[in-house]
């Protein structure tokens, strides 16, 4: 009668640590949700800003369509219809273009002196602030998400309920490099 109440009480111990564990996966998978849904509002809200900035780029510096064509390009498609992990690798090329345009603007300098364009450099600049910001917040709770699934033994019960690990936003080698302003 002992022994079945101690397998009892070790079999209750397992399934409390499991339903522990399997909440914590829950936990932490709703805050990397949301993690990127904050940072997916900035990152919709420089998509939009976008068609505006390569319209008024577009009525000075005629000469640059390459640089226009490939922002045009990425942003081809419905942000909406992107997954999480597309919506990171488009945004992380919109961000090398938005970089070519800014640098392109130094060339020009009536489409620098634009109000429009010292306007939508200012959201801009304000947009990429809260994405980096966003991104930072999103980078830390991925690490916590992923650091959770990967150790064991929360990687068995993990790999079990079907939690995998998510992709960082990280800078690309060509995004580490000064850039160089040629006059």
């Amino acid at each position: 009668m002992n022994i079945f109440y101690i397998i009892l009480i070790i079999v209750l111990i397992i399934l409390v640590v499991l339903f522990v564990m399997y909440n914590n996966f829950i936990k932490l998978n709703n805050k990397v949700k949301e993690a990127f849904a904050t940072m997916d509002v900035y990152l919709k809200k420089r998509w939009d800003l976008i068609p505006n900035l390569v319209e008024i780029v577009k009525g000075y510096a005629k000469f640059e369509k390459e640089t226009l064509t490939d922002i045009i390009n990425l942003r081809s498609g419905n942000y909406d219809t992107l997954n999480d992990n597309e919506k990171i690798n488009t945004n992380e090329k919109i961000t090398e273009s938005i970089r070519k345009i800014m640098i392109l603007s130094e060339n020009y300098p009536e489409l620098k002196a634009s109000a429009n364009f010292q306007d939508l450099s200012h959201n801009l600049s304000k947009v990429e602030e809260d994405i980096a910001n966003a991104r930072k917040y999103y980078n830390g709770v991925v690490r916590i998400y992923n650091t959770k699934i990967e150790i064991f033994p929360n990687n068995i019960l993990a790999k079990i309920f079907g939690f995998k690990s998510r992709n960082m936003f990280q800078a690309e080698d060509r995004e580490k490099e000064s850039i160089k302003v040629e006059l």
